[in-house]
C-alpha cells in the first residue's frame, strides 16, 4: 500500500480488512442518494458480471464431460478422475482489485482477473494431463490467452501443474460475451501435495518455516517419482495402446444380430434377401 494518509494500524491490515474497514466508514451517518443509487447498480450489475463467470463454467464444465464420455465409449479409458469448479467471491475478487490497485471498473477487472472462474481437472497420469488440455483448448470456440506449464517447470516450492487461461463466449440475449477461465490440470499425486501445500501456507499467513518448506519440496519430489512410476506400471500392464488414446467400443454397442444387419444393409437391397 503506498497511500500516505492511511494509520499505521491500517498498514498492517489485510486487503480483506482494508475493504471491511472502507466500506464501513462510507456507510456511516445518514443515508446518502447518491451512495444509495450506486450501490443498486452496483450489485445488479455484479450479479449479472459473476452469473456471465458461472455460465462460462457450465460451458467448460459441458465439454470436459463430453470429452469423458468419448474417451469411455471409443477408447474404453477415462484419463479424468475428477472436476471441480468455483467462482470467486466477491470479497475475494475486491482483495485481488486492493492488491494489484486496478480500477475498480467491471471491465477493468476482467481484463486484469483472469481466475474469477476456475476450473481444476484431475487426471490419471502426467501424459492425460496434456492430453486433456490439449483436447479442450483445439476446440473452435475455445481462445487460449496463456499456458504455463509448472509440470516441466514446478515452481520453486515444488508446485506441479498445468494452467492455462483460456476465454469462452457466452451466449446471452444481448449477444455473445468473451468470458475468461482458469484451467488447472494435474494428476492425483500432485492435486494431494497441492491441497497439503495450500493448508499449510495459509495455517501460517504465507510465512512458512524454513523446514517445512523443505518437507514440502522432498514431498514434491516424492510425488513426482509416485506419478512417473504408476505411469510405468500401468504402460507395462497394458501397453502404450490407452496412453495413445487407442482402444475398442463397448462390446455390447452392438450384438452380433444388428452387425449381421447391418453388413447386409450395407450390401444393398440385391443381397439381402440371401
Amino acid at each position: 500500500m503506498s497511500d500516505t494518509s492511511v494509520n499505521d494500524d491500517e498498514v498492517e491490515q489485510t486487503p480483506r480488512e482494508l475493504v471491511a474497514a472502507h466500506a464501513s466508514a462510507l456507510f456511516e451517518g445518514p443515508p446518502n442518494p447518491e451512495m444509495l443509487a450506486f450501490a443498486r447498480r452496483m450489485r445488479d450489475d455484479f450479479a449479472k458480471f459473476l452469473m456471465e463467470y458461472q455460465f462460462a463454467v457450465d460451458e467448460v464444465l459441458t465439454k470436459v464431460s463430453i470429452l469423458r464420455q468419448e474417451f469411455m465409449h471409443l477408447h474404453s479409458y477415462n484419463p479424468i478422475e475428477h472436476v471441480t469448479s468455483r467462482i470467486k467471491k466477491p470479497a475475494s475478487i475486491l482483495e485481488k482489485v486492493v492488491r494489484r490497485g486496478c480500477d475498480p471498473s467491471l471491465q477493468t477487472v476482467r481484463e486484469q482477473i483472469t481466475d474469477i472462474a476456475g476450473i481444476r481437472i484431475t487426471c490419471s497420469f502426467i501424459a492425460d494431463t496434456y492430453r486433456v488440455l490439449e483436447a479442450i483448448t483445439a476446440q473452435n470456440d475455445v481462445r487460449v490467452l496463456a499456458v504455463k506449464d509448472y509440470i516441466e517447470n514446478p515452481k520453486p516450492n515444488g508446485y506441479k501443474s498445468l494452467h492455462a487461461i483460456i476465454e469462452i463466449p457466452v451466449f446471452l440475449s444481448t449477444g455473445p460475451v468473451p468470458v475468461p477461465v482458469e484451467l488447472q490440470i494435474r494428476t492425483i499425486a500432485m492435486d494431494f501435495w497441492a491441497s497439503l501445500e495450500h493448508k499449510i501456507y495459509y495455517k501460517y499467513d504465507r510465512a512458512v518455516p524454513s523446514h517445512l518448506a523443505g518437507e514440502l519440496a522432498d514431498a514434491a519430489a516424492i510425488a513426482e517419482q509416485l506419478d512417473r512410476r504408476m505411469e510405468e506400471l500401468h504402460t507395462e500392464i497394458h501397453g502404450d495402446r490407452l496412453l495413445d488414446g487407442g482402444g475398442a467400443a463397448p462390446d455390447d454397442l452392438l450384438d452380433d444380430t444388428l452387425l449381421r444387419r447391418l453388413w447386409e444393409l450395407s450390401r444393398g437391397p440385391d443381397t439381402e434377401a440371401g
